[in-house]
């Protein structure tokens, strides 16, 4: 089977936080979601999530750093860029994303943006930093840095700075400064190295694994978003794309992933049924009861086309014993499917015209049943029609349980019965597909499906349908994608 393989950053949202950058990996049966994060490669041999960095004032750019964020945002102050002076200088020591904690001891967790600018501003030559990388740092210091912001006093003019942009000139900038050593900066533990890493942050088992654009429990779209719930209902939360078109990318590529490892695994439990019982299909869908009243109430469900029955559960069937506990089973010759264009949600097709070898009268003849057309009898060997007939003139049936059917269609012109015995090898497939169409042809006329811009659609001449409807049980369902 063909697998795809994917990686790029992306914004992803959990809960009610604030959105920051994952690297999204795919590969064959797993989609690896990772954060940035700072560790120690090398010295002490634990981790901490604080780094204390001294660093001296240049004569030539200051500090070398910009900063972005406060407490007004409730967030640290964020570090958004470092000079190219400084970059060489504090290789493995600071990283863009890293909030300032203390500044010469100073806790400045709750300070607002002026306010840290003028503790740095004041700090003398050489400033010690305690800091902790921000994985979730919010999308804003994600943005471009604007290099021309007026809001950003030059030089010792007097004003505010604003949060959203890079304060760095005030850091820069210090007239006394008369210090002519080489510029160089220390880390108050010598020996200790950094690194800004993408770490394993959540790893999403792609088999079973439902994929949706759908806020939760709605109808309503999210815009070039997505989520993945794993089989055990580990969520990736919801990964935003720049682009529709990268969003289309990543859900056809997860899909496809998906499907052939359900395919994959479909082949491997096939092995323990009998050919008539053969899995068919499986996967999520959406349901939502009819009677409900509330739009929202939708609840993902996982259907399996297995043999001459559909199952719905609540969760993918695992062992031989979890076929015997489905929600519900329906018979498949006795459902009603239905395709809401709006939703574009496609549960069952039917083939539009089947023909069936017959006997009649001891002469072996054909009967094709056309969606359109109705019924047609022929002779198999010069093709000649005897006659034919329109759903509607079929007034009544019966059969043997066997082989024989015969049907009464009614004579448009004079009213009249006429009646016509049949026998076939496989009558249980002509009942079948004659019940299929009629159900169909119900469906497009049935009220309950009808709505102010039509709801009954048709493809290629065969009405498609969206409830499942089992004697008086009615359900919505809907693929989730």
């Amino acid at each position: 089977s063909f697998f795809s393989t994917k990686t790029g950053v992306y914004l992803l949202q959990d809960g009610n936080e604030e959105p920051f950058n994952i690297r999204l990996h795919l590969a064959k049966d797993i989609l690896t979601i990772q954060e940035q994060d700072v560790i120690c490669v090398s010295g002490e041999p634990f981790y901490s999530s604080e780094r204390t960095v001294t660093i001296r004032r240049q004569t030539i750019g200051g500090f070398g750093l910009s900063i972005k964020g406060g407490a007004e945002h409730k967030i640290p102050v964020v570090i958004s860029k470092i000079s190219k002076e400084q970059k060489a200088e504090l290789s493995g020591l600071l990283f863009i994303g890293d909030g300032i904690l203390q500044i010469n001891g100073i806790n400045v967790r709750s300070y607002r943006h002026e306010e840290a600018v003028q503790v740095l501003r004041n700090a003398g030559e050489e400033v010690t930093l305690t800091v902790s990388f921000l994985k979730k740092t919010p999308a804003f210091l994600k943005l471009p840095l604007c290099e021309d912001c007026t809001c950003v006093p030059s030089d010792q003019s007097s004003g505010t700075s604003s949060p959203l942009c890079d304060s760095g000139l005030h850091l820069n900038y210090h007239p006394n400064n008369t210090d002519s050593l080489s510029c160089s900066s220390w880390p108050t533990s010598p020996g200790l190295r950094w690194e800004k890493r993408w770490m394993d942050l959540r790893l999403i088992p792609l088999l079973h694994s439902r994929l949706s654009q759908h806020i939760p429990g709605s109808d309503v779209c999210r815009k070039h978003a997505f989520q993945v719930i794993a089989v055990d209902g580990v969520c990736s939360g919801v990964i935003t794309c720049p682009t529709d078109e990268d969003c289309l990318d990543w859900l056809q590529a997860i899909a496809a992933n998906i499907s052939a490892l359900t395919k994959h695994n479909v082949k491997k439990i096939n092995r323990n049924f009998p050919v008539n019982q053969q899995i068919i299909y499986m996967g999520w869908v959406d349901e939502k009861e009819q009677d409900s009243g509330q739009d929202r109430m939708y609840s993902p469900k996982f259907l399996a086309l297995k043999g001459s029955s559909l199952f719905k559960f609540s969760a993918p069937p695992v062992t031989t014993w979890d076929w015997t506990r489905a929600e519900k089973s329906y018979t498949v010759y006795e459902i009603m499917c239905k395709v809401l264009k709006r939703s574009c949600d496609i549960l069952y097709y039917t083939d539009q015209c089947k023909t069936y070898a017959c006997i009649m009268e001891s002469h072996l003849m054909g009967l094709t049943i056309d969606f359109s057309m109705g019924f047609v009898c022929f002779d198999a060997a010069s093709k000649a029609v005897l006659w034919r007939y329109k759903f509607s003139q079929l007034k009544g049936s019966s059969d043997d349980g066997k082989s024989k059917i015969k049907f009464l269609f009614q004579n448009q012109d004079n009213k009249a019965i006429e009646a016509k015995e049949l026998e076939f090898s496989n009558l249980f497939a002509v009942l079948h597909c004659i019940h299929a169409f009629f159900a169909a042809k119900v469906a497009c006329l049935d009220p309950m499906f009808v709505e102010s811009q039509g709801a009954a659609t048709t493809a290629g001449g065969v009405s498609t349908l969206t409830s499942v409807s089992c004697n008086t049980q009615t359900s919505r369902i809907k693929y989730s994608i």
